[in-house]
């Protein structure tokens, strides 16, 4: 019985350990500035002169929300799409923590782009920042062709 209390015991560690190593954060690997919610405020403070580029996929800008404003192009097409990207203003990258919007980051630094920073919106929600939910489309149900 001793022992199965052991056992018991060093897999609850075993898996509280793993929980935590799954929730601390990741080191910040960018060229790209991560920005706190006080720096996101005050670019955004001034729209005629910022774009912010939701790097995210749709279903995640839906289910965690994202900026009032934004353009959505997933960070893996970026570089396909950055035609679609302006270069007169400074662009803020957004992902859910910021990592894959501090790689889309460096990627338009070095692609000739202002890039003020990147944040997560998830980040930023948890400092007081405000994130707006976008309700995804109503289905449509298909009308029947008339006979």
């Amino acid at each position: 019985m001793k022992t199965f209390r052991i056992a018991a015991l060093a897999l609850a560690l075993t898996a509280t350990v793993s929980a935590w190593a799954q929730q601390a954060p990741q080191p910040w690997t960018y060229k790209t500035k991560q920005l706190e919610r006080v720096e996101v405020d005050a670019l955004l403070a001034k729209p005629e002169k910022l774009v912010v580029l939701d790097v995210r996929r749709p279903d995640e800008v839906t289910a965690k929300g994202s900026f009032p404003v934004f353009l959505n192009i997933q960070a893996k097409d970026v570089e396909s799409q950055l035609a679609y990207i302006p270069k007169d203003r400074v662009i803020v990258t957004v992902s859910n923590h910021a990592h894959r919007a501090g790689a889309v980051g460096d990627l338009l630094t070095a692609k000739g782009y202002k890039v003020a920073g990147a944040t997560g919106s998830e980040d930023y929600e948890s400092q007081g920042g405000k994130i707006v939910r976008i309700a995804p489309p109503a289905k449509q149900v298909a009308a029947a062709a008339p006979n």
